[in-house]
């Protein structure tokens, strides 16, 4: 597993932990009251670096490898998932990956960013960052699923929309907007959870929902900090400076009134307790979904438009 900068200590006593977990049966029994110590130890040590995380800290989190991403939950708290592709215009675009679902037998239409977990994959997917193409596809599903007065549930997780000189040409500022201006008008509830990175236009393209959510150690800013560092200091170096100025944590976000809830995560992060996790963000997703139900479609509009303009 990656470890981050502020987890040494922790990886030192895995690895010693590791070491007395291994061999012979014989040799294990002896070592049993070394292996109770440093278990006991380790939890401490998680729970003293996780209590006080730092603005940085929380980003590298969000970004840790092992994160559970939006297949990690279609997978786990979504069954009979029926992937759909394709914008109809011009192509599939992988960083989002979208289909019906049912969330505890409710049927529904998942989108959301998907990073990858390996160079191949993260390859395919794009490492989560959405062409043109990918932000009309979303636009057609969404319509597909108001078709079908189907709830619609996106799960934010990228960098940002990507920057090549190709989505540009391809029209990426008008798909985005397109893509907002889709979600605020839709008559079905729209429920926005952001798990991990949420990142500039890319992220509120799938965020206008009429509830937005995030993951304790998510992020989600109009920039990412290495791009603020960039622009205010001409130097990536002052990334974990410009964190502290964003305001991008799950608690900010609340504070500022951008979210609806914050959803805990285990003490340690979601990458070490992934379907924990996913759990309780499908079970704060279906709280929201029964209370939007209450909502008729005209309502559903009024308030998700009374929302972002109060932002």
């Amino acid at each position: 597993m990656q470890y981050l900068d502020f987890e040494k200590t922790i990886k030192a006593v895995d690895d010693k932990l590791a070491r007395l977990s291994t061999g012979e049966k014989a040799l294990m029994d002896k070592n049993q009251l070394e292996i109770k110590r440093l278990t006991t130890k380790r939890a401490r040590l998680i729970k003293n670096a996780y209590e006080k995380l730092s603005p940085w800290q929380k980003a590298q989190v969000a970004r840790h490898e092992s994160r559970p991403h939006t297949l990690d939950y279609i997978n786990t708290i979504f069954t009979d998932f029926e992937p759909l592709a394709g914008d109809r215009v011009s192509g599939e675009d992988e960083a989002i990956v979208a289909g019906f679902a049912k969330l505890n037998g409710r049927t529904v239409m998942v989108i959301g960013h998907e990073k990858g977990y390996d160079i191949d994959s993260r390859i395919k997917h794009n490492f989560g960052m959405a062409r043109p193409e990918g932000y009309r596809k979303a636009i057609r599903l969404m319509h597909l699923a108001e078709q079908y007065n189907c709830p619609v549930i996106t799960l934010v997780d990228t960098a940002g929309a990507f920057p090549g000189v190709e989505a540009e040409a391809k029209g990426q500022g008008r798909a985005i907007a397109a893509c907002i201006e889709t979600s605020l008008n839709l008559r079905v509830p729209v429920i926005s959870c952001i798990i991990g990175e949420g990142g500039s236009g890319g992220a509120l393209a799938l965020a206008a929902g009429n509830v937005v959510v995030m993951l304790e150690n998510a992020i989600y800013s109009v920039i990412s900090p290495e791009g603020c560092a960039s622009i205010l200091w001409k130097d990536f170096k002052y990334a974990q400076k410009a964190t502290d100025i964003l305001h991008l944590t799950a608690a900010d976000m609340l504070k500022l009134g951008v979210i609806e809830e914050v959803i805990p995560e285990p003490i340690g992060g979601a990458h070490r307790y992934p379907k924990e996790t996913m759990t309780s963000v499908a079970a704060v997703i279906t709280k929201y979904l029964t209370q939007l139900d209450a909502q008729s479609p005209e309502e559903l509009i009024e308030n998700r438009h009374k929302r972002f303009l109060s932002i």
